[in-house]
């Protein structure tokens, strides 16, 4: 039985699958045209079929995780059956010239990034829950797994990366007036950073409005020589104001992990951040957990902020928790000397990390090879739309 009092009908459905977003055409699967059907039966039993661009699609296992999640968050719903085809030349086709439309839409900024950098906005509700120290810490520990990581502090008033990182100096410029990153070698990375840090001094005030913070980070974006990355990482101001909703204009392909540390307040203004970058139609595709509970040197576990936030947000919002990060002193001691915990080989902290970054590396955000399904329809939507405007 569809629509029953119990079981969400058939628009329910296409709503919540909305939320999911084609990791690369960074555009929902509903007004793509890869949902052929979902329907629901009176037991909560949810069967979708999704057509993807080829039957190889690396990304489907991602896509198929987000809609269980998505679908097994709403009431009445109790288990759901993904069944993936192959779309026909019709359906190739009206995807592309969808693909074609947002493109033009959304093409707010020019970068020089590959289309197939995976673009992660680390986000929070509110301040104080180590959301910088997270964005560090996982950058970090993404450069050690070997791969380019570029690094953005958006939060321009309130900008902690560079002393975080242990990074000083001044931004320059290329022939062409571009900003050059800072770079750091990590391992067999590379860490590229930038920051208001390394434009004004670590005491002077930044005393912005909304717009000009909103170009700050657009110019971050457009007017910087990133060059090759795999993983762009984002630190975001807390809140949910001009800055985190030009980020869903400028780079509609970014995703996003909202941090929590476990109290229900912090919860729930987390939850509202993952609900304004819903809106925005940018995938949310995960929760971390900082400062999940406190293990002392005789093993003793103490849980001195509470227990199950990061539960909670991700049950709430249809999404996996991809790490929870210890409560320890170590964390405040790294971020005032410039040293990260996850430089190191060991210890709590530096395997939590470690673990975040190969669960986001691996499983959340993994980089395609630009042979893959949608890759390749990136790269014509890109070619078309560079041709447009030189005619």
């Amino acid at each position: 039985m569809i629509g029953s009092d119990r079981v969400p009908g058939e628009e329910a459905l296409l709503d919540a699958l909305k939320g999911v977003i084609d990791p690369e055409l960074k555009d929902n699967i509903v007004d793509l045209g890869m949902v052929r059907s979902a329907t629901s039966q009176s037991g909560g039993h949810v069967d979708i079929e999704v057509a993807l661009t080829i039957a190889s699609c690396p990304l489907r296992g991602q896509i198929r995780d987000d809609i269980e999640s998505r679908l097994g968050a709403l009431p009445g719903v109790t288990s759901v059956e993904v069944r993936t085809g192959t779309m026909n030349a019709a359906e190739k086709k009206a995807l592309m010239e969808r693909a074609r439309t947002k493109a033009q839409e959304d093409r707010a900024v020019t970068v020089d990034f590959p289309a197939t950098t995976r673009v992660i906005a680390i986000a929070s509700g509110k301040g104080g829950v180590g959301k910088s120290s997270v964005t560090v810490n996982l950058a970090v520990a993404m450069a050690r797994l070997g791969h380019v990581v570029g690094l953005i502090d958006a939060d321009i008033g309130g900008f902690s990366v560079p002393r975080m990182l242990g990074m000083s100096g001044k931004l320059r410029g290329d022939e062409t007036r571009k900003m050059l990153p800072m770079e750091m070698p990590v391992g067999e990375g590379l860490l590229k950073v930038v920051s208001m840090g390394f434009l004004a001094d670590e005491d002077e005030a930044v005393m912005w409005r909304g717009l000009i913070l909103n170009r700050a980070l657009q110019q971050f974006l457009e007017d910087v020589r990133w060059g090759d990355l795999q993983y762009l990482l984002i630190d975001m101001p807390p809140g949910t104001s001009d800055v985190q909703m030009g980020l869903a204009r400028m780079i509609p392909r970014a995703e996003v992990l909202v941090v929590t540390t476990p109290p229900v307040a912090a919860q729930k203004v987390a939850g509202r951040s993952a609900d304004m970058f819903r809106r925005a139609h940018v995938r949310v595709a995960g929760v971390v957990e900082n400062m999940t509970a406190f293990e002392c040197e005789h093993g003793e576990v103490y849980a001195l902020f509470g227990e199950g936030g990061g539960d909670r947000l991700a049950s709430e919002i249809g999404v996996p928790v991809v790490g929870r990060i210890p409560l320890h002193p170590e964390m405040v001691a790294s971020a005032d000397t410039g040293a990260p915990v996850a430089y190191g080989d060991d210890g709590p902290l530096a395997d939590a990390f470690t673990q975040l970054a190969k669960r986001v590396c691996e499983e959340i955000a993994p980089v395609v090879d630009t042979a893959s399904c949608t890759a390749r329809l990136i790269e014509n939507v890109e070619r078309a739309l560079a041709e447009t405007e030189t005619a």
